[in-house]
């Protein structure tokens, strides 16, 4: 009879145990999960004020089809789906690229390669917290005890890495 009961402690432990390791993945998984949210509204916010630049740009320092044509990229990039978000940003960042820079007010040269730098690190925090989020997400206790739940699986964000002027 000792030993029945001895197997049952150890039985009762080992549950105990795993479902604190169970417990703990999933508060880190919670975790990166809010790291993500984070990082995904300063990649937001980087971008938004990328394109209110862009505009600042088209307004003040363009004329003609050039301005108009960096406006309306600014405006479609700030306001597009986050599923057509890639593709506006990169054309943005394309259009940015062809802009003369010599022909701008220095304000609005330092104004435009701080946005842009922006973008470039708050690309990178996001893209690593997806990296890490779905590595956890891969791991077998994760999947079979369903620890991220609800969640959406977290998409990298890809754009062109606007080419940063020293």
């Amino acid at each position: 009879m000792n030993w029945v009961a001895s197997l049952i402690g150890i039985a009762a432990a080992v549950v105990v145990l795993g479902g604190l390791f169970l417990v703990a993945t999933a508060n880190r998984l919670d975790r990166l999960h809010i790291r993500l949210d984070a990082g995904w509204a300063a990649l937001d916010a980087a971008l938004a004020r990328r394109s209110v630049v862009a505009r600042a740009v088209a307004a003040g320092a363009l004329s003609g089809p050039e301005a108009k044509c960096l406006r309306e990229a600014g405006d479609v990039a700030e306001t597009a789906p986050r599923s057509d978000r890639e593709a506006a940003e990169n054309e943005l960042t394309r259009l940015l690229a062809r802009v003369d820079r010599d022909r701008l007010p220095p304000r609005l040269v330092n104004e435009l390669a701080d946005a842009q730098e922006r973008v470039v690190i708050a690309r990178r925090v996001h893209n690593d917290a997806v990296r890490d989020t779905l590595t956890l997400r891969r791991m077998r206790k994760v999947r079979y005890f369903k620890l991220a739940g609800t969640a959406p699986r977290p998409e990298y964000f890809e754009i062109a890495e606007p080419e940063l002027k020293a």
